[in-house]
Protein backbone atom coordinates (compact mmCIF):
# COMPACT_ATOMS: atom_id res chain seq x y z
CA UNK A 1 0.00 0.00 0.00
CA UNK A 2 2.86 2.54 0.91
CA UNK A 3 6.16 1.50 -0.29
CA UNK A 4 6.15 2.34 -3.77
CA UNK A 5 4.77 5.93 -3.03
CA UNK A 6 7.19 6.61 0.29
CA UNK A 7 10.00 5.52 -2.30
CA UNK A 8 8.97 7.80 -5.15
CA UNK A 9 8.56 10.89 -2.39
CA UNK A 10 5.01 10.93 -1.71
CA UNK A 11 2.81 11.02 1.01
CA UNK A 12 -0.01 8.36 1.34
CA UNK A 13 -3.08 8.36 3.42
CA UNK A 14 -4.45 5.26 4.67
CA UNK A 15 -8.25 4.59 5.35
CA UNK A 16 -9.18 1.88 6.95
CA UNK A 17 -12.59 0.16 7.26
CA UNK A 18 -15.46 0.63 5.21
CA UNK A 19 -16.52 3.64 2.96
CA UNK A 20 -19.71 3.62 3.90
CA UNK A 21 -21.65 4.22 7.55
CA UNK A 22 -18.03 5.58 8.68
CA UNK A 23 -20.55 7.88 9.53
CA UNK A 24 -21.80 8.05 6.18
CA UNK A 25 -21.32 7.04 2.12
CA UNK A 26 -19.10 10.32 1.50
CA UNK A 27 -16.38 9.02 3.79
CA UNK A 28 -13.66 8.73 1.06
CA UNK A 29 -14.85 12.02 -0.71
CA UNK A 30 -14.36 14.00 3.20
CA UNK A 31 -11.45 12.32 3.53
CA UNK A 32 -9.51 13.22 0.04
CA UNK A 33 -11.00 16.91 0.83
CA UNK A 34 -9.56 17.23 4.25
CA UNK A 35 -6.30 15.69 3.48
CA UNK A 36 -5.88 17.11 -0.76
CA UNK A 37 -5.40 13.77 -2.17
CA UNK A 38 -4.47 13.38 -5.55
CA UNK A 39 -4.79 9.97 -6.10
CA UNK A 40 -7.01 7.70 -4.61
CA UNK A 41 -6.67 3.84 -4.96
CA UNK A 42 -9.09 1.37 -4.06
CA UNK A 43 -11.31 -1.47 -5.19
CA UNK A 44 -14.24 -1.42 -7.35
CA UNK A 45 -15.94 -3.19 -4.00
CA UNK A 46 -15.72 -0.31 -2.05
CA UNK A 47 -17.45 2.33 -4.80
CA UNK A 48 -20.30 -0.52 -5.34
CA UNK A 49 -20.93 -0.06 -1.42
CA UNK A 50 -20.66 3.68 -1.61
CA UNK A 51 -22.94 3.60 -5.05
CA UNK A 52 -25.33 1.25 -3.29
CA UNK A 53 -26.13 3.90 -0.22
CA UNK A 54 -25.93 7.26 -2.47
CA UNK A 55 -26.82 6.26 -6.02
CA UNK A 56 -27.42 9.87 -6.94
CA UNK A 57 -23.70 11.02 -5.28
CA UNK A 58 -25.01 13.31 -3.07
CA UNK A 59 -22.11 13.77 -1.04
CA UNK A 60 -20.45 14.25 -3.63
CA UNK A 61 -21.43 17.78 -3.52
CA UNK A 62 -20.30 18.29 -0.15
CA UNK A 63 -16.43 17.95 -1.19
CA UNK A 64 -15.13 19.90 -3.80
CA UNK A 65 -12.10 17.02 -3.64
CA UNK A 66 -9.91 20.43 -5.45
CA UNK A 67 -6.58 17.84 -5.30
CA UNK A 68 -8.11 14.82 -6.82
CA UNK A 69 -6.84 14.07 -10.19
CA UNK A 70 -7.39 10.32 -10.70
CA UNK A 71 -9.22 7.52 -9.45
CA UNK A 72 -7.53 4.17 -9.59
CA UNK A 73 -8.98 0.88 -9.21
CA UNK A 74 -7.63 -2.98 -8.69
CA UNK A 75 -7.68 -6.13 -6.86
CA UNK A 76 -10.74 -7.70 -8.34
CA UNK A 77 -12.82 -6.85 -11.75
CA UNK A 78 -14.10 -3.00 -12.51
CA UNK A 79 -17.07 -3.65 -13.96
CA UNK A 80 -18.32 -1.28 -17.23
CA UNK A 81 -21.41 0.02 -14.53
CA UNK A 82 -18.93 0.95 -11.60
CA UNK A 83 -16.76 2.95 -13.92
CA UNK A 84 -19.60 4.46 -15.66
CA UNK A 85 -20.63 5.80 -12.18
CA UNK A 86 -17.52 6.84 -10.79
CA UNK A 87 -16.82 8.35 -13.72
CA UNK A 88 -19.77 10.57 -14.22
CA UNK A 89 -20.66 11.28 -10.08
CA UNK A 90 -16.43 12.40 -9.72
CA UNK A 91 -15.79 13.68 -13.14
CA UNK A 92 -12.27 12.44 -12.67
CA UNK A 93 -10.47 9.82 -14.91
CA UNK A 94 -10.60 6.03 -13.76
CA UNK A 95 -7.57 3.80 -14.40
CA UNK A 96 -8.44 0.23 -13.98
CA UNK A 97 -5.20 -1.99 -13.65
CA UNK A 98 -4.15 -5.40 -13.61
CA UNK A 99 -1.79 -6.94 -11.78
CA UNK A 100 -1.26 -9.88 -9.19
CA UNK A 101 0.68 -10.43 -5.96
CA UNK A 102 3.12 -12.65 -7.74
CA UNK A 103 3.86 -9.90 -10.42
CA UNK A 104 4.75 -7.15 -8.19
CA UNK A 105 3.46 -4.60 -10.60
CA UNK A 106 0.91 -3.27 -13.01
CA UNK A 107 0.39 -6.56 -15.66
CA UNK A 108 -1.93 -3.92 -17.89
CA UNK A 109 -2.99 -0.33 -17.19
CA UNK A 110 -3.60 3.04 -18.71
CA UNK A 111 0.31 4.37 -18.75
CA UNK A 112 -0.45 7.91 -17.75
CA UNK A 113 3.35 8.55 -17.04
CA UNK A 114 3.98 7.52 -20.70
CA UNK A 115 0.72 8.50 -22.73
CA UNK A 116 -3.17 8.12 -22.25
CA UNK A 117 -5.12 5.74 -24.07
CA UNK A 118 -8.87 6.16 -24.77
CA UNK A 119 -10.70 4.03 -22.22
CA UNK A 120 -12.71 0.70 -23.11
CA UNK A 121 -15.12 0.08 -20.17
CA UNK A 122 -14.87 -3.45 -18.81
CA UNK A 123 -10.49 -3.73 -20.25
CA UNK A 124 -7.79 -2.73 -17.78
CA UNK A 125 -6.91 -0.91 -21.20
CA UNK A 126 -2.96 -1.54 -22.37
CA UNK A 127 -0.31 -4.55 -21.51
CA UNK A 128 2.47 -2.74 -19.30
CA UNK A 129 5.87 -2.51 -21.31
CA UNK A 130 7.65 -5.26 -20.18
CA UNK A 131 5.10 -7.69 -20.45
CA UNK A 132 4.08 -9.49 -23.08
CA UNK A 133 0.56 -10.94 -22.89
CA UNK A 134 -1.37 -13.30 -24.75
CA UNK A 135 -4.45 -15.19 -24.99
CA UNK A 136 -4.38 -18.68 -25.08
CA UNK A 137 -6.66 -21.77 -25.83
CA UNK A 138 -6.94 -25.13 -23.92
CA UNK A 139 -4.46 -26.29 -26.49
CA UNK A 140 -2.34 -23.22 -26.14
CA UNK A 141 -2.58 -21.38 -29.23
CA UNK A 142 -2.97 -18.43 -29.66
CA UNK A 143 -6.59 -17.13 -29.46
CA UNK A 144 -8.34 -14.78 -32.07
CA UNK A 145 -9.29 -11.09 -30.74
CA UNK A 146 -12.33 -11.03 -28.60
CA UNK A 147 -12.02 -15.26 -28.64
CA UNK A 148 -12.10 -15.88 -24.53
CA UNK A 149 -9.08 -18.13 -23.51
CA UNK A 150 -6.05 -18.38 -20.25
CA UNK A 151 -4.14 -14.45 -19.98
CA UNK A 152 -0.79 -15.83 -19.85
CA UNK A 153 2.62 -13.99 -20.78
CA UNK A 154 5.34 -15.33 -22.36
CA UNK A 155 8.65 -15.99 -20.72
CA UNK A 156 10.29 -14.31 -19.84
CA UNK A 157 9.08 -12.26 -16.95
CA UNK A 158 10.34 -8.63 -16.27
CA UNK A 159 11.90 -7.50 -13.63
CA UNK A 160 10.14 -8.07 -9.88
CA UNK A 161 8.09 -11.14 -10.85
CA UNK A 162 8.14 -13.51 -8.80
CA UNK A 163 11.20 -16.01 -9.62
CA UNK A 164 10.48 -18.97 -7.18
CA UNK A 165 8.36 -20.19 -4.54
CA UNK A 166 9.79 -19.74 -1.22
CA UNK A 167 11.70 -23.20 -0.74
CA UNK A 168 9.22 -24.61 -2.73
CA UNK A 169 10.27 -23.88 -6.91
CA UNK A 170 8.78 -27.61 -7.62
CA UNK A 171 5.74 -25.69 -6.77
CA UNK A 172 6.21 -22.92 -8.54
CA UNK A 173 6.83 -25.00 -12.34
CA UNK A 174 3.84 -26.89 -11.37
CA UNK A 175 1.31 -23.90 -10.74
CA UNK A 176 2.61 -21.10 -12.91
CA UNK A 177 4.79 -22.42 -15.84
CA UNK A 178 4.26 -26.23 -16.70
CA UNK A 179 1.12 -25.78 -18.23
CA UNK A 180 2.10 -24.17 -21.46
CA UNK A 181 5.40 -24.41 -21.83
CA UNK A 182 7.43 -20.56 -22.12
CA UNK A 183 4.80 -19.16 -20.52
CA UNK A 184 3.52 -17.49 -17.09
CA UNK A 185 -0.33 -18.82 -16.69
CA UNK A 186 -2.16 -16.19 -14.39
CA UNK A 187 -4.83 -17.79 -13.33
CA UNK A 188 -7.07 -15.82 -14.89
CA UNK A 189 -9.30 -15.69 -17.89
CA UNK A 190 -10.10 -13.33 -20.85
CA UNK A 191 -9.69 -11.60 -24.19
CA UNK A 192 -7.86 -9.40 -26.05
CA UNK A 193 -9.57 -7.43 -28.90
CA UNK A 194 -8.64 -5.95 -31.96
CA UNK A 195 -6.76 -2.99 -30.73
CA UNK A 196 -4.86 -5.16 -28.08
CA UNK A 197 -6.74 -3.60 -25.23
CA UNK A 198 -7.18 -6.88 -22.38
CA UNK A 199 -10.45 -7.46 -20.91
CA UNK A 200 -9.46 -9.72 -17.63
CA UNK A 201 -13.04 -11.68 -16.81
CA UNK A 202 -12.55 -13.36 -13.45
CA UNK A 203 -10.47 -16.64 -12.17
CA UNK A 204 -10.50 -19.14 -14.50
CA UNK A 205 -12.40 -21.15 -11.91
CA UNK A 206 -14.99 -18.95 -12.43
CA UNK A 207 -15.78 -20.04 -16.14
CA UNK A 208 -19.11 -22.56 -16.01
CA UNK A 209 -20.13 -25.50 -18.11
CA UNK A 210 -23.45 -25.45 -19.31
CA UNK A 211 -24.05 -28.80 -22.06
CA UNK A 212 -20.71 -28.07 -23.08
CA UNK A 213 -20.82 -24.91 -23.53
CA UNK A 214 -18.14 -22.51 -21.76
CA UNK A 215 -19.89 -19.08 -20.60
CA UNK A 216 -18.22 -17.06 -18.55
CA UNK A 217 -19.47 -15.73 -14.82
CA UNK A 218 -18.27 -12.08 -15.01
CA UNK A 219 -19.94 -11.43 -18.74
CA UNK A 220 -23.11 -12.62 -16.63
CA UNK A 221 -22.26 -10.13 -13.97
CA UNK A 222 -21.55 -7.24 -16.02
CA UNK A 223 -25.00 -8.35 -17.67
CA UNK A 224 -26.88 -8.09 -14.31
CA UNK A 225 -24.82 -5.01 -12.97
CA UNK A 226 -26.20 -2.87 -16.12
CA UNK A 227 -29.80 -3.15 -14.30
CA UNK A 228 -30.85 0.49 -12.75
CA UNK A 229 -31.92 -1.62 -9.33
CA UNK A 230 -28.62 -3.51 -8.93
CA UNK A 231 -25.84 -2.04 -6.54
CA UNK A 232 -23.69 -5.33 -6.96
CA UNK A 233 -24.11 -9.09 -8.09
CA UNK A 234 -21.67 -12.56 -8.13
CA UNK A 235 -22.68 -15.06 -10.61
CA UNK A 236 -21.58 -18.71 -9.69
CA UNK A 237 -21.84 -22.22 -11.58
CA UNK A 238 -24.05 -24.81 -9.41
CA UNK A 239 -24.24 -28.38 -10.15
CA UNK A 240 -26.95 -29.61 -12.04
CA UNK A 241 -27.92 -33.38 -13.26
CA UNK A 242 -28.72 -32.69 -16.77
CA UNK A 243 -26.43 -29.84 -18.06
CA UNK A 244 -23.93 -30.09 -15.71
CA UNK A 245 -23.99 -26.95 -14.24
CA UNK A 246 -26.18 -23.71 -14.49
CA UNK A 247 -25.45 -20.57 -13.52
CA UNK A 248 -27.17 -18.51 -10.33
CA UNK A 249 -27.19 -14.90 -9.43
CA UNK A 250 -26.94 -13.46 -6.29
CA UNK A 251 -27.90 -9.30 -6.63
CA UNK A 252 -27.69 -6.64 -4.00
CA UNK A 253 -30.23 -3.82 -4.47
CA UNK A 254 -29.16 -0.11 -4.59
CA UNK A 255 -30.85 1.79 -1.84
CA UNK A 256 -34.89 2.71 -2.52
CA UNK A 257 -35.00 -0.21 -4.80
CA UNK A 258 -37.81 -3.11 -3.57
CA UNK A 259 -39.11 -6.04 -5.92
CA UNK A 260 -42.15 -6.38 -6.02
CA UNK A 261 -43.54 -9.75 -6.52
CA UNK A 262 -40.59 -11.02 -7.89
CA UNK A 263 -40.84 -8.11 -11.13
CA UNK A 264 -36.82 -7.52 -10.79
CA UNK A 265 -35.63 -10.74 -10.42
CA UNK A 266 -38.02 -11.55 -13.87
CA UNK A 267 -36.19 -8.36 -15.50
CA UNK A 268 -33.14 -9.42 -14.52
CA UNK A 269 -33.45 -13.24 -16.25
CA UNK A 270 -34.59 -12.14 -19.37
CA UNK A 271 -31.79 -9.39 -19.64
CA UNK A 272 -29.51 -12.36 -19.57
CA UNK A 273 -31.67 -14.01 -22.16
CA UNK A 274 -31.69 -11.02 -24.30
CA UNK A 275 -28.02 -10.37 -24.57
CA UNK A 276 -26.27 -13.54 -24.14
CA UNK A 277 -29.43 -15.38 -25.33
CA UNK A 278 -31.10 -18.80 -24.29
CA UNK A 279 -27.49 -20.44 -23.91
CA UNK A 280 -26.58 -19.57 -20.80
CA UNK A 281 -29.63 -20.87 -19.39
CA UNK A 282 -29.56 -18.22 -16.69
CA UNK A 283 -33.35 -19.15 -15.24
CA UNK A 284 -32.18 -18.18 -11.37
CA UNK A 285 -31.68 -14.39 -9.85
CA UNK A 286 -31.89 -14.20 -6.07
CA UNK A 287 -31.61 -11.01 -4.19
CA UNK A 288 -29.77 -11.04 -1.02
CA UNK A 289 -29.13 -8.00 1.71
CA UNK A 290 -25.23 -8.50 0.97
CA UNK A 291 -22.60 -10.58 -0.91
CA UNK A 292 -19.77 -12.70 1.85
CA UNK A 293 -16.51 -11.24 1.20
CA UNK A 294 -13.19 -10.80 2.81
CA UNK A 295 -11.99 -7.93 4.40
CA UNK A 296 -10.05 -6.55 1.40
CA UNK A 297 -13.24 -7.17 -0.75
CA UNK A 298 -13.33 -9.61 -2.76
CA UNK A 299 -16.31 -12.04 -2.88
CA UNK A 300 -16.00 -15.77 -1.84
CA UNK A 301 -17.63 -17.04 -4.73
CA UNK A 302 -16.29 -20.74 -4.00
CA UNK A 303 -18.49 -21.01 -0.59
CA UNK A 304 -21.42 -19.64 -2.46
CA UNK A 305 -21.15 -22.63 -5.09
CA UNK A 306 -20.38 -24.54 -1.88
CA UNK A 307 -23.31 -22.97 -0.29
CA UNK A 308 -25.67 -23.59 -3.62
CA UNK A 309 -24.46 -26.94 -4.10
CA UNK A 310 -25.39 -28.33 -0.48
CA UNK A 311 -22.09 -28.93 0.41
CA UNK A 312 -19.84 -28.46 3.68
CA UNK A 313 -17.68 -25.43 3.55
CA UNK A 314 -15.43 -24.16 6.09
CA UNK A 315 -15.36 -19.77 6.95
CA UNK A 316 -12.40 -18.36 6.34
CA UNK A 317 -10.67 -16.10 8.36
CA UNK A 318 -10.27 -13.49 6.16
CA UNK A 319 -14.13 -13.07 5.71
CA UNK A 320 -15.10 -9.63 6.74
CA UNK A 321 -18.68 -10.19 7.71
CA UNK A 322 -19.34 -13.87 9.18
CA UNK A 323 -23.36 -13.06 8.75
CA UNK A 324 -23.74 -12.39 5.24
CA UNK A 325 -23.19 -16.38 4.89
CA UNK A 326 -26.34 -16.70 7.21
CA UNK A 327 -28.26 -13.96 4.90
CA UNK A 328 -26.76 -15.87 1.53
CA UNK A 329 -27.89 -19.98 3.52
CA UNK A 330 -31.31 -18.04 4.20
CA UNK A 331 -32.24 -16.93 0.80
CA UNK A 332 -31.13 -20.28 -1.40
CA UNK A 333 -33.55 -21.73 0.90
CA UNK A 334 -36.31 -19.99 0.57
Amino acid sequence: IVYAPLLHGCTTVMFEGKPVGTPDAGAFWRVCDEYNVSILFSAPTAFRAIKKQDPNGDHLARYPMTSLRTVFMAGERLDPPTLEWVEEKTQRPVVDHWWQTETGWAIAGNPLGLTCFATKPGSATMPSPGYQVQILDEMGELAAPNQQGYIAVKRPLPPSCLPTVWRNHDRFEAGYLSQFPGYYVSGDGGYMDEDGYVFVMGRIDDVINVAGHRLSTGEMEEVLGSHEAVAECAVVGMHDELKGQLPLGLVVLKDGFVSVSGEIERELVQRVRDRIGAIACFKQAVIVDKLPKTRSGKILRRIIRQMADGESYQVPSTIDDPSSLEAIASALSS
